[in-house]
């Protein structure tokens, strides 16, 4: 059949021919279509669920919120973990699911537990899902911004609510965004300060103006009236339109005079408290919205979307603004792009230029290397066509010398061949000779081309079984691979030996004389090899010894980190630090660094504490300082990233009272979704246990032991405790006395303190909240807010003093849990030594010197966990990989010895992988070890082309030495070209 398939027609040549132009043309069609981004989204299947309570601390919020959420979720179907953390006002819980768990069905099954638990939360909690994003979601920053020399410069505040009403809105039409997420500025509030001696004068209770305000902003409908043949509607008008409106408002009414909110309090705009802000460039605090990708789509056309929307945006804004842009995902993705084009250009000239040097035939190169594109499109289609994400990991870890090993064999024995046969018949052939000695030439070493592309097939399998975060990293390249070596086979068999009969014209096999030299001297040594075969098979067997001895000593970390083109700073602050000394510290941070680095550093922006989508739910006292580069033609002060992540670091030692870790901002968050908040570093130390003090003294005690540790650096411990916390404990006797319950009282110091919201102006589109609490002043210490009256039932108005003891203390920072069990973490990242080895020191000098009491374990994660994985899971795909192989070997030639034989090529193979990598100094990988996976099928190739020409020329009857001789002599040429392309 497969003879058949190659004596083509000229017509049905033709057709194979438009049939590669198709192909050609559904790949790019494809491509297309397919979701682009840099890197593999490895993001597992999560829902966060994010609880608003403003005025509880972590301790309420953990006890009131976050534990009746964390039972709720525990036996839903398909879950896999729970993590949890509870801060000043927010819980957030996150939910894994299954990865094979489809995301919508996981968030109804957490909307359902939410409503049934509802009940049971606080009446001002708001519970929001987070959006259909992943870590990789933040694909854009915009910010508005003020035009320099412009008549009118907007206040943060006006800013802010211009990028909430005008801006966002617009954004979130765009196709392919989950959610636009604004960050920093001041949201504008309608407030009421309400002076307390002046509620005393009136006898008025706070929750009375509330009350009052929440009744006095109402319409009413009163269905219709006839009018002959027409119908009126009725509605009654009493929404609050202004601030005038507010103060008019009507508490109550003394001797037939109203008293009104302006009788007792100042009305007035006023920001919402914040938990958050954004700055830049040392330049103080800006508003930006954060654009996020929805899942599964395609970032890089989504990203353009977001920018043509941007420029019609910024033509409704009012004179003075201008929206700018920041962290563009699609430079990272054009990066990633580019990166697999140029390996697609360039195996192309390379795979010419080696068959010219082998062959000295220019047209042979091209038809070869006709195979890497189409076999691409092949692949593209495939991807397109069975889901499969295309990112640098996936297109540009292709090995195009695999893709036309097959076609290289298959070429290089046409010509040799043709040439033969010519130089018989002293002849130029004729159509119907040429395209019998191209059938022949094909069928000759179609058997072992194809066996080895299956073989190297066979040695991708196993990449596929991987699970979890390694699965969603090497999967999709598996697959893409796999996809393009079966486009190569099909090729193969069709479009070479066509193109072979139409274009390939070769009157003489030209002299080389650098292959005639080298086959001279591979003779000479073949020879000698086989004269001495006990010192040769000794010598191999001691330089695989050699280098396998050579393997401890690489070291190991999880992936080569890709280079995001940007640098992401974690700095901390004492727990006690307000946002607005955060935001000055942040500014000098800022002019420090651009001053110090002008050539390298194009713009710095500070993530301070969390947006009000809280999807990265930090403290005041965080922040997270993304840094976007220059070219780095033009830097000055470092020649390279690494060189200058390491100056500032030095930097950064010498600012007062902040604590920074280096990374890259993709990376960052990917690990912080992953295993949680303070997860952030390469190494990530889960310690559990009951007691959070405890577990923040042996904390402290294994970062110290870290710290010393060589190769670990920027070493910190999750903040958990050090708030200071203004604890007022009601005395349960005093108040009863007055006839007050603990709900009363506590009434009064949520409305008083933390502000409650009456009720929403309205407008036009745009809705404010109408918050009650008390004037500055009566709130700024322990002895104002002791004053602070309570209204009894007995009329008499009772200081906060008389009722409870107000104690100055220090509370919880934030609580965080897993699956139940509370934890404190540990992260450090490394740098100057490889990943494995820090950590199996680390664990070494933690074990001798922590003991830990009963109940309290460690948990070793980040990147250290993802290598151990996937080490756990190569230890099972070798063996299934080497018996693959063996058994494919076995099945073509029937015999065990021939199969081991072929099969010597694997161990040679990594031994030389080994010397590669310790020679360039680099550590083995899980990467490095799934290109070994994939080397084993490239390593078999080879000799299983020999030995089947020893097999062939066997069976003519030629004696076992020559026809190893004459074996290696002649197929010299297709192993070299076969190895040198690849």
């Amino acid at each position: 059949m497969i003879e058949h398939i190659l004596r083509f027609s000229l017509r049905q040549r033709i057709f194979v021919i438009i049939a590669a132009i198709l192909l050609l043309a559904g790949g790019i069609y494809s491509a297309t279509q397919l979701p682009i981004d840099a890197v593999p989204d490895v993001t597992n299947k999560q829902i966060q669920i994010n609880v608003k309570a403003p005025s509880l601390g972590p301790e309420d919020i953990e006890r009131q919120i976050t534990f009746p959420l964390e039972i709720s979720m525990a036996s839903l179907p398909h879950r896999l973990q729970t993590r949890s953390i509870s801060q000043f006002g927010l819980s957030q819980v996150t939910v894994i699911f299954e990865d094979s768990t489809d995301i919508y069905f996981a968030r109804q099954l957490v909307n359902e537990r939410i409503n049934e638990v509802r009940e049971e939360l606080p009446e001002s909690a708001e519970v929001e899902l987070s959006p259909v994003s992943t870590g990789l979601g933040e694909i854009y920053y915009i910010s508005i911004d003020n035009i320099a020399g412009a008549e009118k410069q907007y206040s943060l505040m006006e800013r802010r609510t211009i990028m909430d009403w005008i801006v966002a809105p617009q954004l979130r039409t765009v196709a392919g965004l989950a959610e636009v997420n604004t960050f920093g500025g001041e949201a504008k509030n309608y407030q009421v300060a309400v002076d307390p001696t002046k509620l005393a004068a009136y006898d008025i209770d706070v929750r009375e103006v509330l009350t009052a305000l929440e009744r006095g902003n109402q319409n009413a409908g009163g269905a219709y009236i006839t009018k002959g043949s027409q119908q009126q509607l009725i509605r009654g008008s009493g929404l609050i339109a202004n601030l005038d409106d507010v103060r008019d408002t009507v508490i109550k009414t003394e001797n037939n005079v109203p008293i009104t909110i302006r009788e007792v309090a100042d009305v007035g705009y006023d920001a919402a408290v914040r938990q958050g802000a954004i700055t830049r460039n040392g330049e103080g605090e800006q508003v930006y919205a954060i654009t996020l990708l929805l899942l599964g789509e395609n970032g890089r056309v989504v990203v353009e979307r977001v920018k043509d929307r941007v420029a019609e945006v910024q033509k409704t804004l009012p004179p003075g603004l201008e929206l700018n842009g920041f962290l563009d995902r699609s430079e990272l993705i054009n990066r990633a792009i580019g990166t697999a084009q140029r390996n697609l250009i360039e195996g192309g000239l390379l795979v010419i230029f080696v068959l010219f040097l082998f062959l000295l035939q220019f047209r042979a190169g091209l038809i070869v290397s006709s195979a890497i594109p189409l076999s691409m499109m092949f692949a593209l289609i495939g991807m397109n066509y069975f889901g499969i994400s295309a990112n640098l990991m996936s297109l540009g870890a292709v090995d195009f010398g695999l893709i036309v090993d097959g076609a290289v064999i298959i070429v290089e024995n046409t010509i040799r061949l043709l040439s033969k046969r010519r130089r018989e018949l002293q002849r130029d052939l004729n159509r119907t000779e040429r395209d019998d000695v191209i059938a022949q030439a094909a069928t000759e070493v179609l058997k072992p081309a194809i066996l080895g592309t299956f073989i190297i097939i066979a040695a991708y399998l196993p990449i596929l079984t991987l699970t979890g975060i390694e699965g969603k990293m090497f999967r999709p390249m598996g697959e893409t691979v796999i996809l393009a070596l079966l486009g190569a086979v099909v090729l193969s068999l069709t479009l070479i030996p066509a193109l072979c009969s139409l274009f390939l014209k070769v009157k003489e096999e030209k002299h080389n004389p650098v292959i005639e030299r080298i086959g001279k001297t591979y003779i000479k040594l073949l020879r000698r090899a086989m004269n001495k075969r006990a010192f040769t098979v000794a010598g191999a067997a001691a330089f695989f010894l050699a280098c396998t001895a050579i393997f401890p000593l690489l070291g190991s970390e999880f992936i080569p980190k890709l280079d995001e083109g940007s640098i992401a700073i974690s700095a901390g602050y004492p727990p006690d630090i307000a946002l607005e000394e955060t935001v000055k510290r942040q500014k000098v941070m800022e002019t420090v660094l651009k001053e110090k680095f002008p050539s390298e550093i194009d713009t710095i922006i500070s993530r301070i504490g969390r947006p009000e989508l809280a999807t990265d739910p930090m403290l005041v006292s965080q922040v997270d300082v993304l840094v976007s580069l220059k070219p780095s033609s033009g830097w000055k002060e470092a020649s390279n990233k690494e060189e200058l992540v390491h100056q500032m670091a030095e930097v950064l030692e010498d600012l007062p009272g902040v604590g920074a870790s280096m990374s890259q901002p993709i990376e960052m968050r990917m690990n912080e979704l992953l295993e949680g908040v303070g997860m952030r570093g390469d190494i990530g130390i889960k310690l559990f246990g009951p007691d959070r003090d405890l577990r923040q003294q042996y904390a402290e005690q294994i970062a110290a032991i870290a710290r010393k540790t060589d190769g670990a650096a920027d070493v910190d411990v999750e903040t958990t405790a050090g708030l200071p916390l203004l604890d007022i404990q009601i005395d349960r006797a005093k108040i009863a006395r007055h006839g007050l319950s603990v709900g009363d009282v506590n009434d009064v110091i949520e409305i008083a303190l933390g502000g409650k919201e009456a009720t929403t102006v309205i407008e036009g589109d745009r809705r404010f909240p109408l918050v009650v609490r008390l004037a500055p002043q009566y709130r700024a210490d322990a002895e104002s807010i002791g004053r602070i009256l309570v209204h009894a039932p007995t009329g008499t108005d009772v200081p906060l003093a008389q009722l409870a003891n107000i104690v100055d203390t220090t509370g919880p920072v934030q609580l965080s849990r897993e699956n139940g069990e509370g934890n404190t973490a540990i992260q450090a990242n490394v740098r100057g030594r490889d990943l494995g080895s820090v950590v199996e020191e680390l664990q070494e000098k933690v074990e001798e010197q922590v003991k830990l009491p009963p109940g309290y374990h460690l948990e070793y994660g980040g990147t250290y966990e993802k290598l151990q994985s996937g080490r756990a899971r190569l230890l099972i795909v070798v063996p299934i990989t080497f018996t693959l192989i063996f058994l494919l070997l076995f099945t073509t030639f029937g015999s065990l010895k021939q199969a081991a034989l072929v099969f010597t090529g694997i161990p040679f193979a990594i031994t030389g992988g080994i010397l590669a990598l310790f020679l360039r100094d680099l550590h083995f990988s899980l990467s490095a070890g799934i290109g070994f996976i994939a080397l084993f099928g490239v390593a078999v190739l080879n000799g299983v082309v020999l030995v089947t020409f020893i097999n062939e020329l066997r069976e003519k009857g030629m004696p076992l030495r020559e026809a190893v001789e004459q074996g290696c002599e002649t197929r010299l040429r297709p192993v070299l070209m076969t190895a040198m392309v690849a």
